[in-house]
């Protein structure tokens, strides 16, 4: 059964990492410069939480607000549970799915190791299953 560690191990482990006082601006130009659709908000070296371009959406542009003024700890999602290296790919399946998310934070030793998205547990599932399908044509060969 895959772990989060094997998932880590596949991606890396590299987070970007903004300040929770960035204008949102600044952070949305990060994440478009690095292709990515989220940042971690680190405060004082601890994991404060995640802005997504939902966050974005929902909390900026709907609400009016001027994302050259609005910083990204005011509109950032807290409220993650946590994954650990030894927790599996199918109970954080289960936990982003039970809480309508699309990253969840991996902590060990109450620090920040990485993060891990839907897609890269959809992708873990699929070289699972394609390690799987190899293994038995060759013991089908054999």
């Amino acid at each position: 059964m895959r772990k989060v560690s094997n998932v880590l191990q596949r991606k890396g482990n590299r987070v970007t990492t903004v300040p929770p006082e960035m204008t949102v601006i600044d952070a949305l130009k990060l994440m478009a410069e690095q292709n990515i659709g989220s940042v971690v908000v680190m405060k004082e070296g601890k994991f404060a939480g995640i802005m997504t371009e939902r966050d974005y959406s929902r909390k900026v542009i709907l609400k009016g607000r001027h994302s050259s003024e609005t910083k990204v700890g005011e509109i950032m999602t807290t409220d993650f549970p946590y994954v650990a290296m030894n927790d599996t790919v199918e109970s954080c399946m289960q936990l982003m799915t039970s809480h309508r998310l699309r990253y969840l934070p991996v902590i060990e030793d109450e620090q920040l190791v990485g993060i891990i998205s839907i897609n890269d547990l959809v992708t873990e599932t699929i070289l699972t299953q394609a390690e799987t399908i190899n293994q038995l044509q060759s013991y089908i060969q054999s």
